[in-house]
């Protein structure tokens, strides 16, 4: 099985990349909640988030962490939402919406339309925030 975010990692889909190490991506939504909705995956495809060895998991976690923190500073907003649905993707990864109320991370909203120089610009701003 291959997702479509098993093809970014491999380089044959693009995406608007945030951060990344050996084990982790960070890279827009293309449709996101917010500006700076992030999807976090593990590499290595696993569907079920729950499913992954713990120190996967935790990893995933510590990183996103770190991505949040980096897009909180960019991005202005209250907090970082967290939502892992696990149904849209059969590939692990973490939501990460900068939100000022509870109802700014609701999946049935529309959703932003925004340019590629605008997912460029924020994606770099974001990048350079970081701290891996």
């Amino acid at each position: 099985m291959s997702t479509i975010f098993s093809k970014i990692v491999s380089g044959d889909i693009p995406c608007y990349k945030v951060a990344e190490n050996e084990d982790y991506l960070a890279f827009f939504d293309i449709n996101p909640l917010a500006k700076g909705h992030t999807l976090v995956i593990p590499k290595k495809e696993t569907d079920y988030i729950f499913d992954m060895d713990d120190s996967s998991y935790s990893g995933l976690w510590v990183f996103a962490k770190k991505v949040a923190l980096a897009i909180e500073k960019v991005v202005p907003c209250s907090k970082i939402g967290v939502a892992v649905i696990g149904l849209e993707v059969a590939h692990a990864h973490i939501h990460l919406v900068p939100i000022n109320s509870i109802y700014d991370i609701d999946f049935s909203k529309e959703k932003l339309k925004l340019s590629k120089e605008e997912f460029l610009e924020l994606a770099s701003k974001i990048s350079a925030e970081v701290q891996l």
